[in-house]
Order: structure tokens, then sequence, then C-alpha cells
């Protein structure tokens, strides 16, 4: 590549499509799914090297230190991290990034990412990433088209020219785009893939920044307005980028497509002719799961037995999950959920957590591990005035610290060093060594080590919440009632 490429990374989401693995608490981007690293990790590494510039992220602030923590186990350090104070769709987030970065250098090329997305040629992606980003350079907004091998009916397309590809230098390689189509039915689908001239639309693009911003001023001023405004009244919070939350909430919640890529004129396509998923289901888990001769993925502690065209997935420790006689099944198990759907039903998904969500069940959105700036959580037993959890904080991290109105805590060290502040007393626990926090005490907990620190912590009282702390000091500038 001859120029330099500064990816944005979009890293919000809600993560129903995959319940129970995917949750709001925790969306589909930030678990290992397929291979050694997240679908977030994946989604930055391939983007790094000589033609890349630091990434920018944009996200929101439940999620801000999750990224941070995982960029820094891949050896990243982003440029930005902006951060939304309430979802508004990909039109918004991806004009802040390119305000954020005409600061430093209008002509900058910049590739939009979703961060959940799978691809694993590389060298295919940067080949198409290439001759999109010497399209840009010269003033173009580029799509990046996946050729389609399926009728699929669940991917918007892409109409092609069919005519030859465009001959004007710096566009080499591009085609002219028609229009977008939006997600077909079956036979519609069938027709497109027989035309030859249609691609998927991957929710990929290449543009300066200027150019988009100019789109913008063309095509949705009052939003350009409203995220100019955020982005000038920012603050900066740990290093991240809080956008002014008035001006953000003001800004309509729609897409890049709609708001701009379906007004803009002179679009063009790189075509990625490389492998690609959204892994927008359980269906497209089981296809890049390295099914064997019957159909079956499996993940996890797992043993399938006469099984066709499933997948069996356990993510619970300690739980093994079989299947005998099964055909064309999903079967999910987690912690504190199991999901069990046909294949031909696993679209229907989101509904179930919509259902959930109505009636009021926890694990809709929450997963048993509660992720914190200084590691996690997760509730082992809980009964009316006790509770027992895991707790595992990182190396050199620490909790805020506080104190608790309705509940005394005992904490008890399984691994690793804690530093114990209790009032003005500090002390030094080792493993299988304990502590008693009284009700009301001022405490906190701290690892000093290189290695995670893990304890199990009794809470005993009238009150067991999450919301139940006062907060005195807080080195991730938590407001008062924050978790953790």
């Amino acid at each position: 590549m001859d120029v330099c490429i500064t990816p944005v990374i979009l890293c919000g989401g809600s993560g129903t499509r995959l319940w129970p693995l995917s949750r709001r608490s925790y969306p589909k981007q930030f678990v290992n799914i397929i291979g050694e690293q997240t679908l977030f990790q994946q989604s930055a590494t391939r983007c790094t090297g000589t033609a890349f510039a630091p990434p920018v992220i944009v996200t929101n602030s439940d999620f801000r230190f999750i990224v941070t923590q995982q960029l820094s186990q891949v050896g990243i350090d982003p440029g930005a991290i902006l951060i939304e104070a309430c979802a508004r769709n990909t039109a918004p987030a991806l004009l802040a990034a390119a305000l954020v970065q005409a600061q430093l250098d209008p002509q900058a090329i910049m590739l939009a990412a979703p961060s959940d997305h799978l691809i694993t040629d590389l060298a295919a992606f940067h080949d198409t990433v290439a001759r999109g980003a010497a399209a840009a350079a010269g003033g173009a907004i580029v799509t990046l088209g996946i050729t389609p091998d399926r009728p699929e009916t669940g991917y918007g397309y892409l109409e092609l020219d069919a005519s030859a590809e465009i001959q004007d230098i710096g566009l080499q390689g591009t085609r002219p785009l028609i229009r977008f189509v939006e997600k077909p039915d079956a036979s519609r689908a069938a027709a497109m893939l027989e035309a030859g001239n249609y691609l998927w639309n991957a929710g990929l693009f290449l543009y300066q920044a200027q150019t988009l911003i100019d789109a913008f001023t063309a095509h949705a001023p009052d939003m350009l307005h409203a995220v100019r405004e955020a982005v000038a009244q920012a603050q900066t919070d740990l290093g991240f980028l809080r956008l002014a939350p008035a001006a953000w909430k003001a800004c309509e919640d729609i897409s890049i497509d709609y708001a701009i890529m379906e007004k803009a004129d002179s679009l063009v396509v790189s075509v990625h002719a490389g492998d690609w998923s959204d892994l927008g289901g359980w269906e497209a888990i089981r296809q890049h799961g390295a099914p064997d001769a019957q159909g079956v993925s499996t993940a996890g502690a797992v043993t399938a037995m006469d099984c066709h065209d499933t997948l069996l997935r356990s993510e619970a420790e300690g739980l093994h999950l079989v299947g005998l006689g099964l055909r064309d099944i999903v079967a999910i198990a987690m912690p504190d959920a199991v999901l069990v759907v046909d294949r031909s039903r696993v679209g229907d998904v989101g509904q179930v957590v919509k259902q959930l969500r109505l009636d009021a069940i926890a694990q809709a959105d929450t997963l048993p591990k509660d992720h914190r700036p200084w590691g996690y959580f997760e509730t082992l037993t809980l009964a009316p005035r006790f509770q027992v959890k895991r707790i595992v904080v990182n190396p050199g991290a620490a909790l805020s610290l506080q104190s608790h109105m309705h509940r005394a805590e005992h904490w008890i060290v399984v691994a690793g060093t804690a530093r114990v502040t209790i009032d003005d007393e500090i002390r030094i626990l080792s493993e299988n060594q304990s502590v008693y926090i009284p009700l009301g005490a001022v405490h906190r907990m701290e690892n000093p080590g290189k290695v995670p620190m893990e304890l199990i912590e009794v809470q005993t009282g009238s009150y067991l919440g999450e919301d139940d702390i006062i907060r005195y000091e807080d080195v991730y500038a938590r407001g008062q009632g924050a978790k953790g």
C-alpha cells in the first residue's frame, strides 16, 4: 500500500443473535468464538503493519476498559478511543471519528470496520483494502463488497455496474456502484447470485476524512452540526475522549448506509474475493467451526454421538454437554442459561432475547462473570443475607477505596498476593490467608504482584446489591454508586 490508512473500529452492539454466549453486557466481539483471539482483537490485528496507523476505536463507557485490556493483550496502542454517551448507530460514530482525525490530517484515509467480523485470508483482505485506498485517495467513497457464494437472505447487497472496471488513474481495481439493495427473499437472492453483478454489503468503507465530512455537509447537515458540537465539547478522561453527552444525544440514530452512502454520488466498490462472515448467527458459527463429515461442530466439553448437522458448544466450566441422535440442532450451554434450537430457527434467537427482557429475566443481558476495569467477578452462590463471589484482580490493578452500609465481607486469597486496606491498616495477604471487613469499614483490595490475584469473597448482610457502595478514591474515575 502506498498510503497510510487509519482504521476506525466500531465496538458497540447488544449481542442478541448469538445469545446466550453473547449478551448486552459482553457482546460477541469480546468473546473467543473462533480462533485464539476475540473478534475485536482479530479486527484490530488485521489492520496493523506499515500500511496502517494506530486505530481509532468508537465504543461506550461500559466497554472502554475491556477495549483497552484486549488491545493491550495483542500489543496494539490505539490512536484514540472515543466514548459515546449513548448508542446512535454507525453514522454519528464514523462522523465523529472523521472530525477527530481531520484535526490532524483532513486527507487521512480512513477504513471503517465493524469489530465482530471474521476474515482469515489477510492477504486477500489487504489487497482489497489497498485497491480501495487508492480510490479513496482520489476523493472517492469506497465500499468493500464480498463475492457471494450462495443466495444469502441475511445480508444486504451491492449492485454493480455490469460494464468494465473504471480505468481512471487512482480507481484501478474498483467498480462503480449502482445502488444498495435491502436484504432479499430467497428467490430474489438466487436471481442476484445468478446475475453475477451483485455483492454482499460488508459494511466496510474507505474514504478521506474530509470526503466523509463533505458528504455529511451535503446530505445530513443537522447531524454534522450535532456531532461537531459533541467533538468540540468532548472531555479527555483517563486517556479516553468522551463525546459531549447533550450534543451526542441530539444525533439521529441512523446507519451510515441510510444517512450517507445511499445518497452520495460516485461511490465505487473494491471487490473482496476472500473469505468473510459477520458471524451473524449460530449457523454461521457451525459452518466456521470445522464441522466433521456428519456436519457436526463442537466446542468445549462436548460429546456428540450419532448426530448430524448439529452444533454443540459448552462454555460452562465443569459442565459436559452430550448430544445423542440429534439432527439439525444447535445446543449452547452456559453456566446460567442453555439454548436448544432447531437450525431452521436460529434466526429467531433475537426474538427469544426480547421475550426474556419482557419477562425481566436477568440472563437476557448479563452474564455471571461481571467484567470490571480491574478484572472480573462472578457470583458462586446467592441467598437471602449472604453471597459468595470469586474475584480476580489483574496484576497492578486496584479496586476503589470504598465502604458498604449494609454488608460485611470475608476475603480468602486462593491465588497470588493481595494488598488490603482496612481503615488505617494496610496488610499483605498470601494464598490461604483471610481477612474480615466489618460493615462500614473503609477498605480496598489491590494486586501488587505480576500474576492475577484470586480470592473468594463471602458477603453477609441485609442488602447485597452492587449499588451499596460509598466510593472515596478510584483510579478509574467512576462516580458514586458505580459497580465494583
